[in-house]
């Protein structure tokens, strides 16, 4: 046609005359020229963008967040989850895995700010398990002699009850969703999930590596050691973990980790030492998420043919744009960057599971509180299908 044409040439010109013409910005900019690139995309119909979320900022700025449900021609349901599509929705309220409480506040404050919602309206079917109950640390609980380890047997028998609950929902075909809890309940999730699926592949997505043994660990918190357990790196098997033997263990080529940026000795030389793919901050900056994801996702998925499963940290995001967790780290994901990530995994076609951990909105004032558990809600609508267009 011939306006596209016409079009280009004015571009040409209007270049030649910034370039050229002294005072050419300011003369465009009094000016304020209307000619635009004749729009080549189609208009989306109002039926296909449904708002769900919006608020304002000082100033009265709105801000929206949008649900865009797949395109029916990409909409594939790989053959280990069950047709309809189901998101079976786990909420783990633990906090014992390391010492601030607030981290069992995530599921309800998630579900308020309607997760349920977003899951219906990106075309899952949703199958509510509800919060599951254990019991919390007592004084006479177990412990392992001469290893600093904290609340271990409450820690222990917490993700027993989620690894029955993972595995049973993920044998009906379901896409798994555990919303914690702080990040000692990936080692329930995913042992649960590998024993169902046991081709699982996991991307981890955090600030710190999670690997500690009992032995390496500077402060014994559980929640930075699920990744050794689930391996079987440590000859320690604490009270409350027996269970743990009967169940598959990770590979250390089914898991990657991405946003990586404060990471302890004993950790750097586990993940050198086992071959474990890790992608610390330095990488993303230096080669863009978008070919630190590629290389990642072709590491676990060579064939493309195995389940994945997204264990999300929120504290991997800038504790600018998620303040409200425990162990903050300065550098981390933009809020573009951390919702690339999870986009991507799911555009594979591969993804189902995924743990959301972290939240703790006890650690921040309540704009930041409700801005890191937006935060959440919308990773989740990210990773189980929600795009721009």
């Amino acid at each position: 046609s011939i306006a596209p044409q016409a079009d280009h040439h004015r571009i040409i010109i209007f270049n030649w005359w910034l370039l050229h013409v002294p005072g050419g910005l300011f003369w465009t900019m009094l000016a304020r020229p209307t000619v635009r690139m004749r729009s080549r995309i189609p208009k989306r119909g109002i039926a296909d963008i449904c708002v769900l979320s919006g608020k304002h900022l000082p100033g009265g700025r709105a801000v929206k967040q949008q649900i865009v449900p797949p395109d029916p021609k990409l909409k594939v349901t790989p053959g280990f989850l069950a047709h309809p599509r189901t998101c079976g929705l786990i909420g783990m309220p633990f906090s014992w895995g390391q010492p601030r409480g607030g981290t069992d506040q995530g599921p309800s404050l998630m579900r308020k700010r309607g997760v349920a919602n977003y899951i219906t309206k990106l075309e899952w079917r949703l199958q509510e398990f509800g919060d599951l109950n254990f019991e919390e640390p007592r004084i006479s609980d177990p412990v392992v002699e001469g290893l600093n380890l904290k609340n271990s047997y409450a820690v222990g028998k917490a993700n027993e009850v989620l690894a029955k609950k993972t595995y049973e929902v993920a044998s009906q075909g379901l896409f798994a969703l555990v919303m914690g809890g702080d990040h000692s309940i990936a080692l329930g999730s995913i042992a649960g999930l590998l024993k169902a699926r046991p081709d699982t592949a996991v991307v981890w997505v955090d600030a710190h590596a999670d690997i500690n043994t009992p032995e390496s660990s500077p402060s014994g918190n559980l929640h930075g050691m699920p990744i050794a357990f689930l391996m079987g790196i440590s000859d320690v098997v604490p009270p409350g973990f027996e269970w743990l033997q009967e169940y598959p263990k990770l590979r250390p080529d089914r898991i990657a980790y991405l946003g990586l940026r404060d990471v302890d000795p004993g950790e750097r030389d586990l993940i050198k030492e086992h071959g474990i793919l890790a992608y610390t901050m330095y990488e993303v900056d230096r080669y863009g998420i978008g070919n630190v994801v590629e290389h990642c996702l072709n590491h676990l998925c060579p064939d493309g043919d195995n389940p994945l499963h997204l264990s999300y940290d929120i504290d991997a995001v800038d504790p600018d744009i998620a303040p409200a967790t425990g162990t903050m780290v300065r550098g981390g994901f933009t809020l573009r960057e951390a919702h690339y990530i999870a986009e991507r995994v799911a555009e594979t076609g591969r993804l189902g599971s995924m743990d959301i951990v972290e939240v703790n909105p006890s650690l921040s004032n309540s704009e930041g509180g409700e801005a890191t558990v937006d935060l959440g809600v919308h990773l989740v609508a990210s990773a189980l299908g929600n795009r721009i267009m």
